[in-house]
Parts: C-alpha cells; sequence; structure tokens
C-alpha cells in the first residue's frame, strides 16, 4: 500500500477568497514504512501573503518572488501523489486549496478525490482523543514524537512529524499503561514509544538453536504439563 502524507501552506484560509497555495510537503509510505521519497516545492502564488498567514509559516513575499508557479509543478507534483492513499491533517482545508489549484489549470485536472483516496487524521484523532486538543503539537506530546525544530509551521516538517504520528496512531498500543491510567492521558507520556527506523541493509538476526541438554528439559517440563498441555496439542 502506497500513502503520501501531505501538507500544504497558503497565502491565507480561503481558496474562495483567491487564497494560493505557496508551499506542498510530501513524504512517501509504502506498507507502513517511510521510504525515504519525497516531493517538496515552494510556489508563486500571484498575490500577497496574508500577514495572519506569514506569522504561521514565515514565508515573505520576497521569498516566493522567484519560485514556479503552481502550473509548472503540477505534473511532477500530480505524478507523485496519483493513486496514492494521502494522509493529511484536517484535510479538507488542503484538499480544497488543491483542488482550486487543479481548477484553474489549462485543461483542468480533475479533483483529488478521481486519483486518491484520503485519510484525515484531525477525524482519526478526535474520534481517538474525544474532548482533548488534537492540533499537531498535541498529538507529538500525545505519542511522543519530537517536534522540537517546529518553531513555525513548514509543509515538509510538518509532513515528516505527522507521518511519524499516524504511524503510531494507528499501530496499537504505543503506551505502557499502569494501574488504572486513562488510554488517552498525556500524564503518560514517558512511557510513549517512538518509530524505529530500521535499516534495510542491516544483517540477518542470527538464530540460535537449542542444545540437546535444552531440548531434554524442555519435553520433560511437557511431561510434568501432562495430556492438558497445549504445546501437544498444536
Amino acid at each position: 500500500m502506497r500513502q503520501i502524507v501531505l501538507d500544504t501552506e497558503t497565502t491565507g484560509l480561503e481558496p474562495s477568497q483567491g487564497h494560493r497555495i505557496i508551499e506542498i510537503g510530501c513524504v512517501e509510505l509504502v506498507n507502513r514504512k517511510l521510504t525515504g521519497r519525497h516531493y517538496h516545492q515552494y510556489i508563486q502564488p500571484d498575490r500577497l501573503v496574508d500577514e495572519g498567514a506569514m506569522e504561521v509559516h514565515g514565508i515573505t513575499d520576497e521569498f516566493l518572488k522567484d519560485k514556479p508557479r503552481f502550473a509548472q509543478i503540477a505534473p511532477e507534483f500530480l505524478e507523485f501523489i496519483n493513486g496514492a492513499q494521502l494522509v493529511i491533517h484536517n484535510a479538507p482545508f488542503d484538499i480544497g486549496f488543491i483542488d482550486h489549484e487543479f481548477a484553474m489549470l489549462r485543461p483542468v485536472v480533475q479533483p483529488v478525490s478521481e486519483f486518491c483516496s484520503v485519510i484525515d487524521t484531525l477525524v482519526m484523532a478526535r474520534q481517538k482523543h474525544p474532548g482533548q486538543k488534537n492540533n499537531l503539537d498535541a498529538l507529538c506530546k500525545r505519542y511522543g514524537v519530537d517536534n522540537s525544530q517546529r518553531d513555525l509551521h513548514g509543509a515538509l516538517l510538518d509532513a515528516e512529524i505527522l507521518a511519524d504520528v499516524y504511524l503510531l496512531m494507528t499501530g496499537g498500543q504505543t503506551k505502557l499503561m499502569l494501574g488504572a491510567e486513562s488510554e488517552d492521558s498525556d500524564s503518560d507520556s514517558e512511557y510513549v514509544s517512538g518509530i524505529q527506523r530500521v535499516s534495510a541493509s542491516r544483517a540477518p538476526l542470527r538464530v540460535i538453536r537449542a542444545n540437546s541438554d535444552e531440548l531434554s528439559a524442555h519435553e520433560a517440563k511437557l511431561n510434568e504439563l501432562g495430556e492438558s498441555c497445549l504445546w501437544r496439542q498444536s
């Protein structure tokens, strides 16, 4: 299964008011493993960035003025996401902007839903942690994901962080529960396990087989258990 964890930064909040995408960041997962492939692009929006948006992501009009326009980067972006399942935090926001950009292309590109499926991790988080904060920073704290470099929002960094959060949030138990502590409590974050990235070039683990003495001891233990021993029934 190929998944693309995606984030965007924009000039403002509403494409209906003429706001545009100025940054796209994507990282690739295949069978729930980070492949190292990513897509990242800054984009010239042909309009000014709202002051409020600039305070969030720090991307200035001056920085963007020599960047390519969306129409120039669209073919490569489409090729990267085509057919994948997109993983997005607050998906309607990002998908709304991407569809808006696609609609302005000539020829027009169909909406994202025509060639990608979408998982909204904000909806998922609200179902798993009702009544709690479920923005990306809160989820990083809850699942023990390092976001210390996230002083400002950035599409590629946020996509990388969201990939870690998504894998932890969907990977079963991620905490060592003690006593009657709530599974959704933030107070037990010290017991959260992180994602271990394993190199594909790592040597195979050595198999150590039992020796004759160990096999005899094992057989004697089975004899002690008698006919009810499930091991002998398998």
